[in-house]
């Protein structure tokens, strides 16, 4: 895979429009809505990167959407997304469960401050 368009097409059609939804969240987060983050693929998943360096990498698995790495955010944050966290950097979303992408994307933006600071 060269693209994230190329990664995504590997999805059932359902799936890959959730992960569109995803990768249209983390955009949002991490650029604000201004479009200037780059995509790569990076460890065989798409990262969203600002600036030269990566913000934050997504995935689609068997069964569930995973976001990486996502360091302990702020307390308020950190409570809401602590029921997907799963070990210690990693976010999970079941496919069949609704995907808080309102969520996703204020954790994005949180990481990006994070690594920008």
């Amino acid at each position: 895979m060269d693209t994230v368009d190329d990664y995504l097409a590997r999805f059932t059609p359902d799936q890959r429009k959730l992960l569109q939804l995803v990768r249209d969240a983390i955009h949002r987060g991490v650029t604000g809505g201004d479009g200037q983050a780059e995509e790569k693929i990076r460890y065989g998943m798409p990262a969203v990167m600002l600036g030269g360096r990566y913000a934050i990498h997504f995935a689609g698995w068997k069964k569930h959407i995973g976001l990486y790495p996502v360091p302990r955010l702020p307390d308020e944050l950190e409570a809401r997304i602590a029921p997907h966290r799963r070990e210690k950097d990693s976010v999970i979303f079941v496919w069949q469960d609704p995907v808080p992408f309102e969520l996703i994307e204020q954790v994005a933006a949180a990481v990006t401050t994070m690594r920008t600071e």
